[in-house]
């Protein structure tokens, strides 16, 4: 049976981010210098001593890194959640000093958590709640959850904006652009891709977040799927609409804790392996299928439920993939389960759209390419969770390209790291002469990869044992439902 696209409908809510003054952006510059100095500043002295000599310890700068970034809050806090959730990028030590920020922020005052609440529902609160606990059992980067019942007792998640926080974030992404600026040049054309990619999708993304009308729509949509495609261990919280607004959502209430809280889960005695294995399954089938996915799987947004079923939260985020990255998708998987001409037009697509850049930054002609590709793509498939790393593959093309200008990767001294930072300087500029960084290709995939880098995670807690793709059967059944694939490339 032939099963057509679905893809999640428009967020129509999103909400334009304000442009900061002169003074907000001053003052917030300052806040966050202060913040950075004193902790940041001996350390990376230390570090950069530390890599010339060749003893280079990234776990150091963790600890005054995340009180930094928890200090300064709203958007740094996003970005403490990326660490915290890829160990497989960023290290083990780091994503667990970075644990804290999964569930982190200032603190919301219950008077403004009341206003907020009465104005966005036009009622009092006892009106509409028979309970409402005054202290938040979650506080993110820009919302804060509290527990309530409603009047029949039904118990509910009520999440409430941060009063202000359009401007917060707004401010920051404007601080934080000179920053980036800076940051890229230091990096590799393919981290400096990500790294720019990460902070221009921020602008869109958070203008729906700030939209929670934007995230009932989403939970109605995911709901519907996981029942369509027979996900029964998957739990989406119902939400109540004629209880939630732009400011406010109020949803059914989940019992549980966090997928990757070892010392809880083993007193509850359940096995977390086969949800975990339900949840990769959901996380292909909608993709696959339908072309989007849930956008921000981290750590604080899975619980293992105390009923023995795994509750997925917080559809702020939603990826949405076009039409041609959809496409691109669904061959790269096919040619990992073993279509030979599948892989020729997964290299055919790449080679079209980035040829140039890659030919120049690796100087390898277009069989090459597609080799080298290869090499990279398909153990990271089809490897035990165990072995596999996100990290590994994208060092592995720094170390290429480095390679490719005559850059020893692994020297540190003075005269080498001047020459890999020119090299890198270069590939940058290259890069985005070519237009390719911030297309919709790329940012698609930037997120569909950063959900990819949290399934290594959780595969890596309870299925180490078990390649991503050891499910076939399953996934080649996927395909074979599709309609026929159009071309990649459109006749080009």
């Amino acid at each position: 049976m032939t099963t057509p696209f679905r893809p999640v409908p428009p967020a129509h809510f999103g909400r334009p981010l304000p442009t900061p003054t002169k003074r907000e952006l001053v003052l917030r510059s300052w806040k966050i210098t202060r913040i950075l100095l004193p902790r940041l500043g001996p350390v990376v002295i230390r570090h950069f001593r530390g890599a010339l000599k060749g003893d280079v310890d990234i776990a150091v700068l963790g600890r005054p890194l995340r009180e930094s970034f928890e200090r300064a809050g709203g958007t740094f806090v996003k970005f403490g959640q990326i660490i915290a959730s890829s160990p497989g990028l960023f290290g083990d030590d780091l994503a667990n000093e970075f644990r804290s920020c999964l569930d982190t922020g200032p603190v919301v005052s219950f008077d403004e958590v009341r206003e907020i609440v009465e104005v966005e529902l036009g009622r009092r609160l006892e009106e509409v709640f028979a309970t409402f606990e005054t202290t938040p059992i979650g506080r993110a980067s820009i919302a804060v959850v509290h527990r309530a019942t409603l009047l029949d007792g039904t118990p509910v998640a009520v999440k409430v904006l941060r009063p202000g926080i359009e401007h917060l974030v707004a401010t920051d992404l404007d601080v934080m652009q000179p920053l980036f600026e800076v940051m890229v040049r230091q990096t590799g054309a393919q981290i400096a891709g990500a790294t720019l990619q990460q902070l221009d999708g921020l602008r869109t993304q958070i203008g729906e977040e700030l939209d929670l009308r934007n995230e009932v729509r989403a939970l109605q949509y995911f709901r519907q799927l996981a029942a369509d495609a027979g996900l029964d261990k998957i739990v989406v919280p119902t939400p109540y609409p004629e209880l939630s607004g732009r400011d406010v959502l109020t949803m059914e209430f989940l019992d549980g804790v966090p997928i990757d809280d070892l010392s809880q889960i083993e007193t509850l005695g359940l096995d977390p392996a086969p949800l975990i294995d339900q949840l990769i399954r959901g996380f292909f089938t909608m993709t696959v299928r339908w072309g989007t996915f849930h956008g921000d799987v981290h750590a604080g947004n899975v619980m293992l439920l105390r009923d023995g079923r795994i509750g997925v939260i917080d559809f702020g985020i939603v990826g949405r993939l076009d039409l041609a990255t959809h496409r691109f998708f669904i061959r790269l998987l096919a040619a990992v389960l073993g279509e030979e001409a599948a892989w020729r037009d997964v290299t055919d697509f790449v080679i079209a759209n980035y040829g140039d850049e890659l030919r120049q930054a690796v100087a390898m002609n277009d069989d090459e390419l597609a080799a080298f590709m290869r090499m990279m793509i398909e153990p990271l498939l089809l490897k035990p969770f165990g072995e596999v790393s996100f990290a590994e593959m994208m060092m592995t093309l720094q170390v290429r390209v480095a390679e490719a200008n005559g850059v020893n990767w692994q020297h540190r001294s003075w005269r080498e790291l001047f020459r890999r930072l020119r090299m890198q300087r270069r590939l940058h500029r290259l890069a985005l002469a070519g237009g390719g960084l911030m297309s919709e290709f790329d940012r698609a995939n930037f997120l569909l990869a950063k959900q990819l880098m949290y399934l290594e995670r959780y595969g890596r807690l309870y299925l180490r044992d078990r390649p991503i793709l050891s499910e076939r059967e399953f996934l080649q059944g996927l395909l074979d439902d599709l309609p026929a694939n159009e071309p990649l490339l459109d006749g080009k």
